[in-house]
């Protein structure tokens, strides 16, 4: 999986509901620091990850249902704002040669069926890799100073570092008081991503131990 890729080289890698938090302004997806993330631009790159599925799908294996394809891109478009924020709020600096090379280090990873299948696979439209390579170069800079330029020997050293991380982000994320329009769903802080609004959030917890874990509503932090 793409997050589990971005994860080897990044993961040492409250949403607002309308009526609690105001109007998601007309026309919008999303509104993440203030700014929005238009309908149109999110029904361009659902159109562009669909396009690219069909022209290979016979080498790609969606790790979600089609129909999610809308809070799957929404997810990735959230997700690359704020990672720049956490960029920001850390004076993170990254180049154009960076950000590539990170996207290289993903793409050596991705197997036979290379970067764009499984970019597209995890719901990230074809173009959007170049922004897939900046997020990656972020967190590579970020972690870089905050171990010193010394990967962690001990697994405790390494978790502490990864919490580090993920403090942060939440607090990036917390900051820039993200609203999803609920035609969309509703953000879960736990991997940044968007959910079904009809998620039932309120059903009783599965017995099974192969039970998904209750979403984060709210910025955890």
């Amino acid at each position: 999986m793409l997050r589990t890729s971005i994860a080897v080289a990044a993961a040492l890698g409250a949403t607002c509901v309308l009526a609690a938090c105001g109007p998601v302004r007309t026309g919008a997806a999303a509104i993440v620091g203030g700014q929005r993330i238009s309908a149109t631009t999110l029904s361009n790159e659902v159109a562009s990850l669909e396009q690219a599925y069909q022209a290979n799908k016979a080498k790609i294996q969606l790790q979600f249902p089609l129909a999610q394809a809308p809070q799957q891109v929404l997810g990735w478009l959230v997700r690359f704002r704020v990672r720049d924020q956490l960029a920001i709020r850390n004076h993170v600096r990254v180049s154009f040669g960076q950000s590539q090379r990170a996207l290289a280090a993903i793409a050596a990873q991705a197997g036979p069926n290379g970067i764009r299948n499984l970019a597209v696979a995890n719901g990230l439209p074809p173009d959007l890799l170049p922004a897939l390579g900046r997020y990656a170069a972020i967190q590579n800079a970020l972690v870089a100073r905050l171990d010193g330029g010394r990967v962690p020997s001990s697994t405790a050293a390494q978790q502490a570092l990864g919490a580090d991380l993920n403090r942060r982000q939440c607090a990036a994320a917390k900051s820039l008081h993200i609203l999803i329009n609920p035609q969309f769903g509703r953000l879960d802080y736990t991997q940044l991503s968007v959910i079904p609004a009809a998620n039932r959030l309120s059903a009783p917890e599965s017995s099974s131990p192969s039970s998904s874990p209750r979403p984060a509503l709210a910025p955890p932090c």
